[in-house]
């Protein structure tokens, strides 16, 4: 496998995000079928292994905890608070963005205590909680560090000016953002403050949630509790017209010699050097095609082609709906 430089790790060039297993696009696997996809993932040579204290309220920590403690030394390990699972006064179990401190090292402390570990490699702030200054989150992050319980820091969905304001806090390693063929927002600011600050990107969603992959045809066909039901893009009129963007994609990919799937994750390791995609999936066979990808190699008129081809002026809808859209801190087209 492929290497990428993420602060002072050095890690596989494509990670996996482990939410699928776990969270956000309907019934989730079995444990049985969860452990295959990570120690598959392992044995495949990722090192680099996604996780947050929001999914599935905890579950998917505890699910990467058991299955990987004994390979603890072989991989690093990120994982997310701020954003967790709380108690209501129904008895119901809700998702809450809380950046204050006493929330944060309490996310921490349990994250912890789930992973089966004495220390984070990489801490995320999930989401910044615009009640609490970025400074009182991330000085809060930082005493972790001091503390020997989390070794860096990294945010999620923020602008360039709050990556500036944390960075001046304590060095940040790494932002996380959905970054796609056809989700560019990063391409506004924040890339560029990456790289002035040298701080390493990790793209989520790189498979644009499945659509790159060629593999939803009809979006009726979504679990009650698929997250993409909420998603502009994924309502039936956007959706057709997106799916319009597949034939001349798959031409592409043909052209290539690779599959869909493997075009959407060679285009951002192409992009530049400190761009790390974590592509997540439940099947070990999808996996080893996502991996694949790390040795397709792509020429510049390609390259451009498919720009032309995806891009924010070509895809229909935002990518968040109203609620979500407000709760992060990114540069958005068509905000």
């Amino acid at each position: 496998m492929h290497q990428r430089s993420l602060g002072p790790f050095q890690v596989s060039a494509i990670g996996l995000g482990c939410m699928n297993l776990s969270h956000a696009y309907g019934t989730p696997p079995s444990a049985e079928q969860g452990e295959r996809v990570l120690l598959a993932a392992l044995d495949a040579g990722v090192t680099l292994f996604d996780t947050a204290a929001l999914y599935g309220f905890g579950a998917n920590e505890t699910l990467v905890g058991r299955v990987l403690r004994p390979h603890r030394q072989k991989f690093t390990l990120a994982s997310k608070g701020g954003m967790a699972g709380v108690t209501g006064d129904d008895g119901a179990m809700r998702r809450a963005i809380d950046g204050r401190p006493e929330a944060i090292r309490r996310n921490c402390e349990d994250s912890l205590r789930r992973l089966h570990t004495d220390v984070i490699d990489l801490y995320y702030l999930h989401r910044w909680d615009k009640k609490v200054p970025i400074e009182d989150s991330v000085g809060a992050m930082g005493r972790l560090v001091e503390q020997g319980k989390v070794r860096t820091l990294g945010l999620s969905e923020v602008s360039a000016a709050t990556l500036r304001r944390a960075h001046a806090v304590h060095p940040i390693t790494a932002v996380q953002t959905e970054y796609s063929l056809w989700t560019r927002n990063p391409e506004i600011a924040v890339l560029d403050a990456c790289r002035e600050l040298g701080v390493a990107f990790v793209a989520f969603s790189p498979v644009a949630r499945g659509f790159l992959c060629d593999a939803l045809h009809d979006v009726a066909t979504l679990d009650a509790k698929d997250i993409r039901r909420s998603m502009p893009r994924f309502e039936p009129e956007h959706y057709a017209r997106n799916l319009r963007l597949l034939p001349g994609y798959k031409a592409l990919a043909a052209e290539a010699g690779c599959t869909p799937a493997q075009l959407a994750l060679a285009w951002l390791l192409h992009r530049r050097a400190d761009i790390i995609p974590i592509p997540g999936t439940t099947s070990v066979e999808h996996l080893r095609e996502d991996l694949a990808a790390a040795d397709v190699r792509l020429d510049a008129g390609l390259l451009d082609r498919l720009d032309a081809h995806i891009n924010q002026r070509t895809v229909s809808g935002n990518r968040y709906g109203a609620q979500a859209r407000a709760e992060v801190d990114t540069e958005e087209f068509g905000a």
